[in-house]
């Protein structure tokens, strides 16, 4: 009796697994990762950048890459930074940030995230603020995206930091 239902729900997620609804859905349950490294040598009080390639792991849902043309209206919905090596990293050596995201070429950037006031003591994870007022319908589209990240450091660091940076998007249904 219990294998009729699993293999009924089975066949509609398969059946489903194509339409505009559930690659809505996908879209914006996964959020796009970049790792920005500030090298030890940045500048204080300087403007410096870091680039990173983005990745979404639906990105891989389709035999293309890319299952984004069933979607549109699409726009950052969070924005997170979060160390990762060292793991123990203050992120409150970062004075302010801006993070923008482009086709892979840089070519229609467009900025999604910034913070001006980063607390000194912020620990390894904060949330940005987001700028959502850009559909990113054509980026989302790439194979891949560049994610940008402009900063101010408060204080140096004698070694390498990894940061990750994860832009969660929100799309609705293309018609």
């Amino acid at each position: 009796m219990i294998k009729k239902p699993v293999f009924i729900l089975l066949a509609a997620i398969l059946f489903f697994g194509s339409c505009a609804m559930l690659q809505s859905v996908v879209k914006s349950t996964f959020p796009y990762t970049a790792t920005m490294v500030i090298p030890a040598s940045a500048k204080v009080d300087e403007a410096q950048t870091a680039i990173s390639t983005g990745n979404s792991f639906d990105q891989d849902f389709t035999k293309d890459g890319n299952n984004a043309s069933r979607i549109s209206e699409v726009r950052i919905i969070s924005a997170k930074l979060q160390s990762s090596d060292p793991s123990d990293y203050n992120i409150g050596n970062i004075a302010s940030l801006r993070v923008y995201m482009a086709k892979n070429d840089g070519s229609e950037e467009v900025m999604v995230a910034i913070r001006k006031d980063i607390s000194p003591n912020a620990g390894n994870s904060i949330v940005l603020d987001i700028d959502n007022s850009h559909f990113l319908d054509e980026l989302v589209r790439q194979p891949s995206v560049r994610i940008r990240m402009v900063y101010r450091l408060r204080k140096a660091t004698a070694t390498d930091a990894s940061l990750k940076v994860s832009l969660g998007i929100g799309s609705y249904p293309a018609n």
